[in-house]
C-alpha cells in the first residue's frame, strides 16, 4: 500500500501528523535532499513539500517529474504562499492539455 509524506520546516508540517500523514521535518539542504530521495524511492505515492523547500531542491525534484509516482506537491509553509505551487499546476495542465486553460494573469 502506498503512503503519503510531508517534508519541510517543522513549524510548517507538524499539523499534518494530526491528520495521520507521515511528517519529515528537515533543516539542512543535504538532509532534505537525502530524505526526499529516500521517500521518492520508497513506497510513497504522494510527497507534500513546502514551497520554500521545493525551491531549494529543484534539481533533486526534477529527477522525479517524469515518473508516474511519486507525485511531489508543493504546499505553502509558515512563510506564506509564494505562488510556485500554482505555477507548477499551470505548467502541468499546459503539458497535458496542450494549451493554457487557466486564464488568471496573476500566475
Amino acid at each position: 500500500m502506498y503512503k503519503v509524506a510531508v517534508i519541510g520546516e517543522r513549524d510548517s508540517i507538524y499539523g499534518f501528523a494530526a491528520l495521520g500523514l507521515e511528517t519529515y521535518p528537515v533543516t539542512e539542504h543535504e538532509e532534505a535532499a537525502k530524505t526526499l530521495k529516500t521517500l521518492a524511492e520508497g513506497e510513497y505515492a504522494v510527497i507534500y513539500i513546502t514551497e520554500s523547500l521545493q525551491t531549494e531542491l529543484e534539481l533533486e525534484i526534477d529527477r522525479y517529474v517524469a515518473n508516474y509516482l511519486p507525485a511531489i506537491i508543493p504546499i505553502p509553509g509558515v512563510s506564506g504562499n509564494t505562488g510556485k505551487g500554482m505555477r507548477n499546476v499551470k505548467k502541468s495542465v499546459e503539458r497535458a492539455v496542450g494549451s493554457d486553460i487557466i486564464f488568471n494573469n496573476e500566475v
